[in-house]
């Protein structure tokens, strides 16, 4: 009986690991290749600086989550987000909240890549955004930041060309700047180390 209790346990934390084992986890500064309606965009994670973060992205990476996305909130010289909505707006099944870890030295720079959360620190799960600006407003100070955990390193004037779409007030998401034409990320691809 002891035996069997002992493999089951095996079993058990075997499984746990396999489900929160790291994605590409030798690869310190894994790049991910975003195919998107109106172009390519690459981009660099810093698993160092945000580990939690890059794993957490990769896994939707990976197992195709991202894939047929809508960018849908934009507003030039600000943000691109994206990640949450399939083409037809209804939200992408998330996984669990990740810790805030907007503290890592990183800034929400021109062409920096960080997640999306509600107003409590700890709401990140799958929308990320691009920052189309050096937008200071988003870094930690006297309260928690919004965590950047990469950069763009190829095609930021498909980022530009986003920017710039018409937007309007969105009914079935009921909010602004929405792009009237649908904005979508075909296929997040995870590149093979360098």
């Amino acid at each position: 009986m002891y035996k069997l209790f002992l493999v089951f346990c095996l079993v058990v934390n075997h499984a746990a690991f396999a489900q929160n084992a790291a994605i590409d986890p030798n690869n310190l500064f894994p790049q991910v290749k975003f195919e998107t309606s109106k172009g390519v965009v690459v981009v660099e994670l810093d698993r160092i600086k945000a580990p939690i973060t890059v794993d957490n992205f990769l896994t939707y990476v990976v197992t195709g989550e991202y894939n047929n996305t809508l960018f849908h909130r934009v507003i030039e010289g600000f943000v691109v987000q994206g990640g949450g909505y399939d083409v037809n707006y209804v939200p992408r099944k998330s996984r669990e909240d990740i810790f805030n870890e907007s503290g890592n030295g990183l800034k929400n720079e021109t062409y920096t890549i960080a997640m999306a959360k509600e107003s409590r620190p700890h709401t990140a799960n799958r929308q990320f955004y691009f920052n189309m600006d050096d937008n200071t407003n988003l870094d930690p100070g006297m309260s928690w930041g919004y965590a950047v955990f990469g950069a763009v390193t190829e095609g930021e004037e498909v980022l530009e060309e986003i920017a710039k779409q018409k937007t309007d007030y969105s009914e079935e998401l009921g909010w602004e700047d929405v792009p009237v034409e649908p904005v979508i990320l075909i296929k997040a691809i995870l590149l093979p180390a360098r």
